[in-house]
């Protein structure tokens, strides 16, 4: 029988030295539970993904003189660590196999993906080697994420006669992530007829977030044992012929993964940067209701401060839901009307317009003056603002650079407005009490710029725009396929060529948590300057 240990551990990119700390504290509580294997993610010295870092000659060196301490801890135990191994001024994702003490031997990433957020090839030659190791009578294999997800690597396994694999991973989550892995993961260990056993990275980098969800599948594919999800986690399980295995179950929502994934980008872009507290603008609306909600249930409602900046456009309805929002979560706020400032710009800039009716350029005049306040009210306290435009809206543009794109994190940057709906709802219902209240969830979207505005005014109904843009966006469909699909040619075409003209805003908008298969930024990326269109 066989003890082995997954240590689903939360790294903070370049953090070496506490990087190594972690390693080596699981280390040790593994030998006091007398595990024979302790196994760790993909690049766990280093965090994931380093990116350009990998470029500078000492952070590799610092890297390797960490790698040196875990080794001295691993006296007694077997460790597999995730690493980047530098030979013959190549670099390799690599995964060091230490045994009493001493680096046996190195496995280096055979295949590296480069698409979507990653870009390995940028940085990482391949391996070319798929040995076999012996702990006691027990024959494995080590592969690193992507090497599972070929088939290639799958058939080399075949007929081996291996007790269990190894898969060291930093899979970012998306909607539907666990769901692939399993499927991923369940189909090797029927292929090899083994064991596999799958470490996976836990914590938020950026824009992305890691899950964690270990888990420990039988040679008949069933998912056997499975770690914490979005938290760090050590999954401590006996390989043994002989038991009968129960199966585990993850079942989830959509709701459920979209708040757990926000919820830990947002502590660990908070903690890691420095930061203590948050400010955001409190408008009574759906999406800023549920970064304030998100926000104070994060980080605890003491670390949250809301900014209702109200204007002469704003209605008593959504005033006081922004006001009962706040206190519904014991959240601080300050009023700052708005009003003087807008009369004050719009005298300052009489004698340089044309005389006539107000346009779009006094709508998001009101918003930039938000914006001002907003980061007066970061720079004075150093609070980090904390943006709350949606991805329908920064999708189609419907968005005013330096105004309500201010902010230093976008919580919902990758969030569709449907989903925004049923997060707030999902919120209420895990809390068992009103803290999003019926009139904000019920209330025709708008911004407020204007007497009776609303977003449909600008925008296709949500119902309408936001299949429109996954089919657009995420399944990258042409428009003669998403007319195909039951929408209306002109209404796909409109909406498509929001999208596309309106680049440049997204790259100036902050960053924000990774939650659909395909996020603005480092999925899709795409020239500012285009001339390209859809006809």
């Amino acid at each position: 029988m066989l003890k082995i240990a997954l240590a689903q551990i939360n790294p903070c990119v370049g953090d070496l030295a506490a990087n190594a700390g972690k390693i080596i504290s699981a280390i040790e509580r593994a030998k006091s539970g007398d595990v024979d294997m302790v196994i760790f993610p993909e690049l766990a010295l280093t965090g994931y993904p380093p990116e350009d870092l990998l470029h500078q000659p000492e952070f590799i060196s610092q890297n390797l003189r960490a790698l040196e301490q875990v080794k001295k801890s691993c006296r007694g135990i077997t460790a597999l660590v995730g690493f980047v191994d530098r030979r013959n001024s190549r670099l390799y994702n690599a995964c060091a196999l230490i045994q009493d003490g001493k680096i046996q031997d190195i496995y280096r990433k055979i295949f590296l993906p480069n698409y979507g957020v990653f870009d390995e090839k940028r940085y990482f030659a391949s391996g070319n080697s798929l040995p076999i190791y012996c702990l006691g009578q027990h024959k494995f294999s080590i592969s690193i994420c992507e090497d599972a997800w070929k088939t290639e690597y799958v058939r080399a396994l075949q007929g081996k006669g291996l007790d269990f694999v190894v898969n060291i991973s930093a899979s970012p989550f998306h909607l539907g992530k666990i769901s692939q892995r399993q499927q991923v993961f369940s189909g090797l260990a029927m292929a090899s007829r083994s064991f596999v056993l799958h470490c996976n990275l836990v914590g938020g980098q950026d824009e992305l977030v890691f899950d964690g969800t270990s888990m420990v599948y039988s040679p008949d594919g069933r998912l056997i044992a499975k770690a914490a999800r979005f938290a760090e986690d050590t999954l401590v399980w006996e390989l043994d012929k002989k038991q009968k295995y129960l199966t585990e179950k993850i079942i989830t929502s959509s709701e459920e993964e979209a708040f757990f994934a926000l919820r830990l980008g947002l502590r660990d872009y908070v903690e890691k940067n420095g930061f203590k507290k948050i400010v955001l603008g409190v408008s009574g609306g759906i999406d800023s209701a549920l970064v304030l909600a998100m926000a104070a249930l994060t980080l605890g409602s003491k670390n949250v401060h809301g900014l209702i900046m109200p204007s002469r456009f704003s209605s008593q309805a959504t005033m006081g839901d922004a006001k009962k929002i706040c206190d519904n979560l014991g959240v601080d706020y300050s009023v700052v009307g708005i009003e003087p400032l807008v009369k004050a710009f719009r005298k300052q800039l009489a004698g340089h317009f044309p005389k006539g009716g107000a346009d779009k350029t006094e709508e998001n005049l009101q918003a930039r003056i938000r914006g001002s306040l907003l980061m007066a009210f970061s720079n004075k306290f150093g609070y980090l603002v904390l943006n709350t435009g949606n991805k329908s809206e920064v999708s189609c543009g419907y968005c005013t650079l330096y105004g309500d794109m201010v902010g230093g994190f976008g919580l919902l940057k990758d969030l569709p407005k449907d989903l925004v709906y049923k997060l707030s709802r999902y919120i209420n219902r895990i809390n068992r009490r009103v803290i999003i209240p019926a009139s904000v969830i019920k209330r025709a979207p708008t911004a407020e710029l204007a007497p009776g505005q609303k977003d449909s005014d600008t925008l296709p109904p949500y119902p309408v725009l936001d299949p429109i843009l996954k089919l657009y966006v995420e399944e990258g469909l042409s428009l003669d396929n998403i007319v195909k699909k039951g929408y209306k040619r002109e209404t796909a075409r409109k909406v498509i060529r929001m999208v596309d003209i309106n680049e440049y805003k997204r790259r100036q908008a902050p960053p924000g948590v990774k939650i659909t298969p395909r996020a603005f930024g480092k999925d899709r990326r795409m020239p500012i300057t285009n001339r390209f269109i859809v006809v």
